[in-house]
């Protein structure tokens, strides 16, 4: 089948630097893409090139004729639209209906009367989405399409996609919707392409079995160039022509190891970390917060403990912002008491970046504009050694805040915050703009931290990797907190409800709203099924997992075998789900033993 879009060998230089070296990108109807890559890999500046936004230096694009493309840009730009309604209205087709323009609308929370300058950077994104879905396209380009969105934004943009024809490309730092969305992935990695036609969970196995296979074949190169010029000082003879093919041969070889471009460093980072904090770090009795007649917080009582990772979710507006805000002291209840512990020492990352200014360079804000030293952990480095730790380049010491991408003002944020001691963390949607390496290192330096840490995202696979607990908006003011990451929250919010409607879910000790013990003891059956038979059957569905995906890491088994390639494919999908099902069944049962057992 002709594919939709087609890019074939692209060619784009940036400030004297090859970006793009021979990229290429081909999408089919109903083709699941995402595409992958370092932040300022070029995975933005390639989609723009296949929405025929941007011109390529060389190369080749094809675009199937009659076919529909809509791109979603990182930043929407309403040109003027006096309203959110005229502002879709404008990206559709002569014969595309109005009708499913408004009722996308609706379903997206607006109404289309909004005004653009005035909507939220969440209404933003939802109408930008709008815009792009309303025409029903062949192919949708998607670039950060989770960005600014609360986490009924993201659940509804995913079963969206799941019932659409199109071919999609996504740009997205989510993985759970990577996960849910792709059947393929295109790698964007110094400048050229790889594509594997497997789901984003595949990702990381083939990414590290491609680069280990990249270093073997430098090290044959190594070695054979070794062998060539040893021949060159010792094994020269009387037979000139061949001599000088050799000679030639070698060059070339020398040529081929100079111009190999190395895979981009990862970051470097690690908390500086301050004398330990109290054992209770913040503790809210019954505290309530309105702002005229929107109730943010009501009567919510909870205990954050020294080393405690909290997680706080909730839709956008529910009061997330405020409910970190009063149990970290900077803003006072209305009604209720809120305690801080002994010796904190908070350092705040803030998603806005405000505390960034733009006018000020890398090196100043690094440095408070004293020096060339930064203080890191108690110990002076140099302002360069430590920008190349968070992938600087020296030559960006003196360059502005202000013209830094997203990403590089999110690594930039990282690192003036991880270079405070603390031993307490304030994160509000620290994965923005942050590409997947630097996301498990940032999860790995939380792991390792030994301070507290209170967290507001929207990142669902980061919550489940990060939190030991997680306080959820339940609406009208009200909040829970559940023991576990967002996953578990999902599972206990479906347990049985007690008397009042509240769930029977495992809580934290000094919850003012926790619901009382209901007494009922697991059964025998229930017992042994949570003893005996479900760990050895996770057990068995991790090791078949395993070696499923071993099976699919062999970048040749599709062309090979595939068939086999299929079967393997849908017994790792199966087992997935069975593991999914395992562990919940899991969950539910040993929450039901520990209120027993209150």
């Amino acid at each position: 089948m002709a594919p939709l879009l087609s890019l074939q060998s692209i060619q784009l230089t940036l400030g004297g630097a090859p970006l793009l070296d021979g990229a290429e990108l081909a999408v089919g109807p109903g083709e699941r893409i995402c595409l992958v890559g370092r932040n300022g890999s070029g995975k933005s500046t390639l989609l723009k090139i296949a929405a025929g936004l941007l011109p390529s230096y060389d190369g080749r694009r094809f675009m199937q004729p009659g076919a529909t493309i809509r791109y979603l840009p990182q930043e929407p730009d309403f040109g003027g639209a006096p309203t959110v309604l005229a502002y879709v209205e404008a990206g559709l087709g002569p014969n595309d209906p109005v009708f499913y323009a408004r009722s996308l609308l609706e379903q997206a929370g607006l109404t289309g009367e909004e005004i653009p300058a005035h909507l939220s950077g969440g209404q933003a994104r939802r109408a930008a989405l709008v815009r792009a879905l309303a025409p029903q396209p062949d192919l949708l380009l998607l670039d950060e399409p989770t960005n600014h969105l609360d986490l009924p934004g993201i659940e509804w943009l995913e079963a969206e996609l799941a019932g659409l024809r199109a071919g999609i490309v996504l740009i997205s730092h989510d993985r759970r919707m990577l996960e849910t969305v792709s059947r393929s992935i295109v790698w964007l990695d110094r400048g050229r392409t790889k594509r594997v036609d497997r789901g984003f969970a595949h990702f990381e196995a083939w990414r590290d079995e491609v680069l280990e296979q990249e270093e073997r074949e430098q090290h044959k190169l190594g070695r054979q160039i070794a062998r060539e010029e040893d021949w060159m000082r010792y094994g020269v003879t009387a037979r000139r022509k061949r001599n000088v093919r050799r000679v030639a041969e070698l060059a070339g070889l020398r040529a081929q190891k100079r111009d190999f471009a190395k895979p981009v460093g990862g970051v470097r980072m690690a908390a500086s970390e301050a004398e330990g904090s109290g054992k209770l770090v913040s503790v809210a009795e019954g505290i309530s917060k309105s702002f005229g007649d929107v109730c943010a917080v009501r009567d919510f009582s909870v205990r954050i403990l020294r080393g405690d990772r909290v997680g706080i979710v909730g839709p956008n507006g529910a009061g997330k912002s405020t409910l970190l805000k009063m149990l970290t002291g900077v803003l006072a209840p209305d009604r209720g008491e809120i305690k801080l512990g002994t010796n904190i020492s908070a350092v705040t990352l803030d998603q806005t970046r405000d505390s960034l200014n733009p006018e000020a360079t890398l090196s100043e804000t690094l440095t408070g504009g004293s020096g060339d030293q930064v203080l890191v952990n108690g110990v002076k480095r140099h302002v360069i050694g430590y920008m190349k730790d968070f992938l600087f380049r020296p030559e960006q010491a003196r360059t502005a805040v202000g013209v830094l991408s997203g990403g590089e003002r999110g690594r930039l944020m990282l690192a003036v915050a991880l270079a405070r001691a603390s031993n307490l963390m304030i994160l509000d949607e620290p994965t923005n703009d942050l590409d997947l390496e630097t996301l498990d290192l940032l999860q790995e330096m939380l792991a390792d931290y030994a301070g507290t840490v209170l967290l507001v995202s929207h990142d669902r696979d980061f919550l489940d990797r990060v939190v030991t607990s997680t306080i959820a908006a339940e609406g009208d003011g009200r909040w829970q907190e559940y023991a576990g990451g967002y996953s578990d929250m999902l599972v206990q919010r479906r347990a049985p409800t007690a008397p009042g409607g509240k769930p029977e879910a495992k809580k934290r000790g000094g919850q003012a709203d926790s619901p009382a013990p209901t007494g009922r003891k697991l059964s025998f059956k229930e017992r042994h099924e949570l003893e005996k038979i479900l760990p050895p059957a996770i057990s068995q569905l991790q090791a078949d997992m395993a070696k499923f995906q071993r099976m699919l890491s062999d970048g040749n088994l599709f062309t090979r075998d595939p068939k086999k390639f299929q079967a393997t494919t849908g017994a790792l999908a199966k087992a997935e789900a069975d593991l999914a099902k395992a562990e919940e069944r899991w969950l539910e049962l040993e929450v039901l033993r520990e209120e027993s057992e209150r």
